[in-house]
């Protein structure tokens, strides 16, 4: 055993690195045609990021890369730098150097703790915001899957949409059609392998030997990538402006995707991520690879999932996951060059619809009206307008919103405070006989003020910590007046974690409106049932000593 490596884990590292990379690599190319430079652009990032956030993050099982997000982002810059410069070439000094700065902020970022911040976003902000993100994915992607020329912006698409009905091509638009058809039916065969490269090959191939007349990337330079530095500091005054908003908004989103992708891999692995050292690692990652021309990155969920699943327990199946690309990139990058773009695009618009998020635009109608008004603003000006301005907009309304919530709550003299711990909590006076009765077994939560998006990390944080020996929960939410979307997606995780741990969850006292939105998203009576609720904490305790009783 080595004094830095535990070789039990080497053959699940192994296999997972190697089954993540494969993974990743369909979606690399994918992506890196997006950002308008190219497929060789998206394995560039791959590799950078794929190798060095695994090095230097603080998620061992993660497996980093380009993401349909961060793509998105990159793509807005490229657009907005040619337009500025007149072409690709003149723009590229730009391009560089907004990614490599936008890694620069991700280290420090990681530096000064700012991933205790990134939690307290509102949900309808996030959920918008990668809603929007899916839409333009799925939008920019309809002209391509088509054979047709790829439009710069979603306005474009739209006013040029009855071409895709009079100018398709049929070759193009059939493989397209064949990748969808083989990405959602090969998982039914088997998981083993995974489908959207079995789409990508089999599309692929069927392509050149049909010898069908449709656009494909083109020549992909194989062999080490050269540097990118050239000019970047020599960049005209009037694209700081540029450079610094769109690298700000890169390593922001980056360390929201990627720090949500960790928390999926603890809850695989039952382990605890440092998020500091993540976002240190990401940046770096990012770094390195702007500075050879490669697109952006982040934790990338369906490659860490798959990682973990394939046995990867440590950060060399990460790293291993990179090296896989860079062997791709070493021996293969010829044959990349066949691969039709409607069969990128067959891959890319289930990936934009996956993004989407459903329970969020599903619950629309129930949740509370001014939540849906974030969502649905920012979800528009994410996908018509400026990403930047729908995150800005987004997170001013939220705010706002609650001021104006707390003010009314104010008003009618109730009380607004913070969530108290369960560590150090005390009994209150009508708790005290069941609290020497049952302390080992039973947990009482107390909540005061609205459960809203400034609290609920904080709440799920503490749910977390309750021991497995404990058999019930019991919320007392007599001073919850008001709940906001992210108040009920965060209760809904926590009850769904303690039922995994086998942890009765009993509400006591709900106001009215706490109630009805618990009912309208169906936690209750799906996952707390009407039986579970009392009008008072004594009823609780009557219902628990029937429970305990011998």
């Amino acid at each position: 055993m080595s004094k830095f490596y535990d070789f039990k884990y080497l053959k699940g590292d192994l296999t997972g690195g190697l089954v993540a990379g494969v993974v990743a690599l369909p979606l690399a190319l994918a992506f890196g045609v997006q950002s308008g430079l190219g497929a060789i652009a998206g394995l560039y990032g791959a590799i950078a990021v794929g190798i060095f956030a695994a090095i230097f993050g603080g998620t061992a099982t993660q497996a980093s890369g380009p993401t349909g997000p961060m793509t998105v982002v990159s793509a807005a810059l490229v657009a907005a730098a040619i337009e500025m410069t007149g072409s690709l070439e003149a723009a590229m000094p730009i391009i560089v150097m907004t990614f490599l700065l936008g890694g620069v902020f991700q280290i420090i970022f990681g530096l000064v703790n700012i991933a205790g911040y990134v939690k307290y976003f509102p949900y309808p902000v996030v959920s918008g915001f990668m809603s929007g993100v899916g839409l333009i994915i799925i939008i920019l992607q309809l002209f391509p899957f088509a054979g047709l020329d790829s439009a710069k912006s979603t306005w474009l698409v739209i006013q040029d949409f009855p071409r895709l009905f009079t100018d398709f091509n049929w070759q193009a638009l059939t493989l397209g059609a064949l990748t969808v058809v083989i990405y959602y039916v090969f998982p039914y065969i088997t998981k083993v392998i995974p489908s959207a490269l079995v789409a990508l090959i089999v599309a692929s191939i069927a392509g050149y030997f049909l010898k069908w007349d449709v656009p494909i990337i083109g020549d992909i330079p194989s062999g080490l990538p050269a540097l990118q530095v050239d000019g970047i500091f020599s960049i005209d005054a009037s694209a700081y402006a540029l450079v610094a908003e769109y690298a700000l908004v890169l390593a922001v989103l980056g360390s929201i995707d990627s720090l949500l992708t960790s928390v999926i891999a603890d809850n695989m692995t039952k382990t605890k991520h440092n998020s500091n050292r993540e976002l240190i690692g990401q940046g770096i990652g990012n770094a390195i690879a702007a500075i050879f021309g490669g697109i952006p990155g982040a934790g990338a969920t369906k490659g860490t999932v798959v990682n973990i699943n394939s046995g990867g327990r440590t950060r060399v199946s990460g790293t291993i996951h990179g090296l896989v690309l860079l062997a791709v990139l070493l021996g293969l990058g010829k044959l990349a060059g066949f691969i039709p773009l409607s069969v990128l695009a067959g891959l890319l618009i289930p990936i934009g619809f996956k993004i989407i998020d459903t329970k969020g635009l599903k619950h629309l109608l129930v949740v509370p009206r001014a939540d849906a008004v974030v969502l649905i603003l920012v979800l528009l000006i994410t996908t018509f307008g400026s990403l930047i301005q729908a995150v800005g907009i987004g997170l001013l309304l939220a705010s706002l919103l609650f001021m104006k919530r707390a003010s009314d709550i104010g008003e009618k003299g109730m009380e607004v405070g913070t969530l108290a711990g369960f560590d150090g909590e005390k009994p209150w006076q009508d708790e005290l006989e069941l609290y020497e009765a049952y302390k080992d077994k039973v947990y009482i939560k107390h909540l005061y003020g609205p459960l809203f998006f400034g609290f609920t990390s904080h709440f799920q944080d503490e749910i977390k910590n309750i021991p497995n020996e404990v058999k019930a929960l019991i919320i007392r939410m007599d001073r919850v007046p008001y709940i906001d979307q992210s108040g009920l997606y965060a209760l809904e995780n926590a009850v769904l974690d303690l039922e995994k741990k086998g942890i009765q969850v009993l509400l006591t006292a709900v106001q009215e409106q706490p109630k009805d939105k618990l009912v309208s998203i169906d936690i209750v009576p799906d996952l707390i049932s009407e039986a579970h609720i009392f009008d008072s904490i004594s009823d609780s305790f009557d219902y628990l000593k029937t429970m305990f009783k011998p």
